[in-house]
């Protein structure tokens, strides 16, 4: 089976939308779900970080499950556990209700990335894999992309409940696909000997025994680096994940129509900017660039466009403020592309998934205290001195990425 690699990322990569459309379904809802069970923004944001928290939790729970049963079997587990989660919305009725089936989402969603990242540096050489990566992350951007049209229509016409039933349900479609398709390159029996040899080529690691002590990552300057750099900057797109359709609703007063009509746009972005952000440190690398230099490269211009949400609030055409926050998830996902495949770049396979879920629950936790200071704010305040974080936050990651990222791997 010819370019089996990238029949490899595309299931990938539609798990990914899955993930992101199940995730949006709540915010997507969350104008129609809190007037019907009058909660405020404060029990939203809880809801909200109950997901966060789950999610913080199993980062690294299922980074280390991922390298214990491996790709296949970990990645099945997950999609299964969250897919089963997200049906289970349909029966909420309060707050809490909500707010624990947000809880078993995040910990089965949590898996998607640890997962996908190590089937990456399973069947990708290194200057492949940040567009590899960038590729199946977009399928979040386009997830979310789909969401508010798919979920505000099967909910206009269908009802909310039956809307959480049907988007859940996809996942179970897609074990469909993914359990006989995949192996690792060297048991699987459809690749072609020319495609194992081009996967092989560019598997050379960073110098590190294959094997690690897992206890003993958390003495690398790398991978705090990576923690502390996600821990700031993945809260800019949790922030326009979760709080996008609320902000058009209430400060721009939109219909749960328009919102459909219109929430999808800043993620059209950022589908692109996951493929852009990929791209361009591939072309960097190609060109004699060293790779940790092309991705920081990468990432230092897509942390200052980020800042392109700061005018965004201020704006008074609506228009204008949309079409600024697309070219903050533009940034966020080019930067996203890069720092994602960074694991794969400094670290070999067989802890690889443990390093990003260990990142990954840097970004959850900074993730799950924005979001109740977001919560907060909004209702003291208003959404400007949220922006404006968001739109700052990106800079002091670069910074800890560039103290903290090093060509060689040092113990501190």
């Amino acid at each position: 089976m010819p370019h089996l690699r990238w029949w490899i990322a595309g299931l990938l990569f539609l798990a990914t939308i899955i993930n992101y459309v199940d995730r949006q379904a709540l915010s997507v809802l969350a104008p129609l779900l809190r007037d019907e069970f009058g909660m405020s923004n404060t029990d939203y944001s809880r809801i909200v970080s109950a997901f966060m928290l789950a999610y913080l939790i199993m980062q690294t729970g299922s980074g280390r499950l991922m390298d214990w049963v491996g790709t296949r079997a970990g990645f099945s587990l997950c999609i299964a556990w969250w897919s089963a989660a997200a049906m289970l919305h349909a029966a909420a009725r309060s707050a809490l209700s909500f707010g624990l089936f947000r809880f078993l989402l995040g910990l089965g969603e949590a898996g998607n990335w640890p997962g996908g990242v190590k089937a990456v540096s399973e069947w990708f050489p290194a200057r492949e894999r940040a567009f590899a990566i960038g590729f199946f992350n977009s399928g979040s951007t386009l997830g979310a992309v789909i969401a508010p049209p798919l979920v505000a229509w099967l909910a206009i016409h269908y009802g909310w409940g039956n809307a959480f039933l049907i988007t859940g349900a996809l996942g179970f479609v897609w074990l469909a696909l993914w359990l006989p398709l995949y192996r690792t390159p060297d048991r699987h029996p459809w690749i072609t000997a020319p495609e194992l040899d081009h996967i092989r080529s560019g598997r050379e690691s960073a110098g590190l025994a294959e094997r690690i002590r897992w206890v003993r990552l958390f003495s690398y300057r790398q991978v705090w680096g990576l923690v502390l750099g996600r821990m700031l900057a993945d809260p800019v797109w949790w922030f326009y994940v979760f709080w996008l359709p609320e902000y058009l609703k209430r400060e721009r007063q939109f219909s749960l129509a328009m919102i459909g009509y219109f929430a999808w746009i800043p993620f059209l972005g950022a589908t692109v900017g996951c493929l852009v952000g990929g791209a361009a440190s591939g072309w960097l690398i190609r060109r004699g660039m060293p790779v940790l230099r092309a991705r920081k490269t990468v990432m230092f211009a897509s942390a200052v466009l980020m800042m392109s949400g700061i005018p965004a609030v201020l704006a008074t055409d609506a228009n204008v403020a949309i079409a600024l926050i697309t070219v903050a998830t533009f940034a966020y996902s080019t930067w996203a592309a890069n720092i994602l495949t960074l694991p794969a770049d400094l670290f070999p396979p067989g802890i690889v998934a443990s390093v990003s879920g260990l990142s990954g629950t840097g970004a959850a936790t900074g993730g799950m205290v924005f979001t109740l200071v977001i919560g907060a704010v909004v209702d003291r305040f208003s959404y400007l001195p949220v922006f404006t974080a968001a739109g700052l936050m990106p800079l002091a990651a670069f910074a800890l990425i560039a103290w903290g990222v090093r060509s060689t791997p040092s113990r501190d």
